[in-house]
């Protein structure tokens, strides 16, 4: 697990590949992640914006960038964790990921950053 405190907001991720939807014979990787984000701050705020940067083995650099987390814009008050789970494609048994979240204060609608660490996708198989 990759643990990262930005801004008294905790992000931690938790990898693992899915070799049911991948298919490596087509270069087809698929590996999930949670996301755990905890408010260890003072306000209430409220995830806006994602921004990803996904690099593959060959590194090809790709960037994602949106609203809100898998159709969310959740608000966590002081002590409250939102969790969440996705996926990303890649074309190489080996990645990695970045990011940060745009985030604001509900109290007086100040905007910060608080950063994803950056966390690799391992084939298993690679491993070895």
């Amino acid at each position: 697990m990759e643990t990262l405190t930005t801004n008294n907001i905790t992000v931690s991720v938790e990898t693992e590949f899915l070799a049911a939807h991948s298919n490596p014979r087509e270069g087809k990787f698929i590996f999930g992640y949670h996301i755990t984000i905890e408010n260890r701050s003072q306000h209430t705020v409220q995830l806006l914006r994602r921004h990803w940067l996904i690099q593959d083995a060959y590194g090809v650099l790709r960037e994602v960038e949106g609203e809100g987390v898998v159709g969310l814009q959740p608000v966590l008050a002081p002590g409250e964790v939102h969790g969440y789970s996705s996926f990303c494609n890649l074309y190489t048994e080996i990645g990695k990921m970045s990011g940060n979240y745009l985030m604001s204060r509900l109290d007086d609608g100040s905007a910060f950053e608080a950063s994803i660490p950056e966390f690799k996708m391992v084939a298993p198989f690679k491993l070895n």
